[in-house]
C-alpha cells in the first residue's frame, strides 16, 4: 500500500473528524481516494494487477475503510473528554456532594466531551428550575427532558459513519464476488477455446478470480470487525453516560433534602 496512501487516509480521516462540512469533505475524500487508488493499483505487483480494473475499486474501498476507522477513533476519543471519565466522575461527585453545582458545571466545561456536555445541560437546567415555582415532580420532569434532549444531540455524533463501515463491508464483498465472476468467465472462455484450452488465459482467469475474492474478503472482514469494535465502544460509552446521569440525579435529589 505504501506510506503515501496511509498518510492520505489519515489526513482525510482527521479532516472528517474535525470539520462540520461533512458533505464537502466526504466528496473530496471520494475524489482523492479514487485517484490514490488508481496510483496504488499501478504500483502493485503485476500478479495483483492481473485482477483487472475491479482491483481499483477494492483498493478504493480499502482507502475509505482506513479513513473511516481513523475518523471514528478520533471522534470517539474526543467524545471521552479531556480527562479519563472515571477521574472526571470522581471530581464531579465530590462537587455535587458538597452542593457546589456551579463548580460541577465548571468541571464539565473543562472536561468537554459528550458525557460532560449532557451533565452540564442537566445542571444548567437544574439551576434554572430553582427560580421557578414548580412542584418537585414537575421540576424532575423538566430536568429529565433537558437531559434527554442533550443526550439525543450527542448520540448521532458517536454513531456517525458507523453505517459506512458496514456498507464498505457489504459492497467490498459484492465487488470481490463480481471480480471473481469476471475471472471465472475468462477462465471458462479459455477452456472453451477450439482445440487445446488456452492455458495462459485459463491461468489468468483463475488468478483474476482469486485476487478479487481475496480483496473482497479483506474489505468485508475489515469492515465488519471495525464496525463491531466501534459499536461496542459506543455502547459502553452510552452505558457510562447513562450511569453518570443517574448518579447526578440521585446526588441532586439528596442535595435538596
Amino acid at each position: 500500500m505504501g506510506v503515501v496512501p496511509a498518510i492520505v487516509a489519515a489526513g482525510l480521516g482527521i479532516a472528517l473528524a474535525r470539520t462540520k462540512k461533512i458533505g464537502l469533505v466526504t466528496l473530496i475524500l471520494y475524489v482523492i481516494g479514487l485517484a490514490v487508488s488508481f496510483v496504488i493499483y499501478k504500483t502493485l505487483p503485476e500478479y495483483i494487477q492481473a485482477g483487472g480494473p475491479v482491483v481499483i475499486i477494492l483498493v478504493f474501498l480499502l482507502v475509505l475503510l482506513f479513513t473511516y476507522i481513523i475518523e471514528r477513533s478520533l471522534t470517539i476519543g474526543r467524545a471521552r473528554g479531556a480527562k479519563n471519565l472515571t477521574v472526571f466522575m470522581e471530581e464531579f461527585r465530590e462537587l455535587l456532594r458538597a452542593g457546589n453545582v456551579t463548580g460541577a458545571i465548571a468541571a464539565c466545561n473543562a472536561q468537554r466531551g459528550s458525557t460532560a456536555n449532557v451533565l452540564r445541560a442537566g445542571l444548567e437546567k437544574y439551576l434554572a428550575l430553582q427560580n421557578e415555582n414548580l412542584t418537585p415532580d414537575k421540576k424532575s420532569a423538566e430536568l429529565l427532558r433537558a437531559i434527554e434532549e442533550a443526550n439525543m444531540l450527542e448520540t448521532p455524533l458517536l454513531e456517525r459513519n458507523l453505517i459506512m463501515l458496514t456498507t464498505i463491508a457489504s459492497i467490498g464483498t459484492m465487488v470481490g464476488l463480481l471480480g471473481t465472476t469476471l475471472g471465472m468467465i475468462r477462465a471458462f472462455q479459455a477452456m472453451a477455446h477450439a482445440g487445446a484450452p488456452d492455458a495462459s488465459e485459463l491461468a489468468r482467469g483463475i488468478s483474476e478470480a482469486l485476487i478479487n475474492t481475496a480483496g473482497g474478503l479483506f474489505n468485508g472482514i475489515g469492515g465488519i470487525v471495525a464496525n463491531n469494535y466501534f459499536m461496542n465502544k459506543v455502547s459502553l460509552f452510552q452505558f457510562g453516560t447513562d450511569e453518570a446521569i443517574y448518579e447526578m440525579q440521585q446526588l441532586l435529589t439528596i442535595g435538596e433534602k
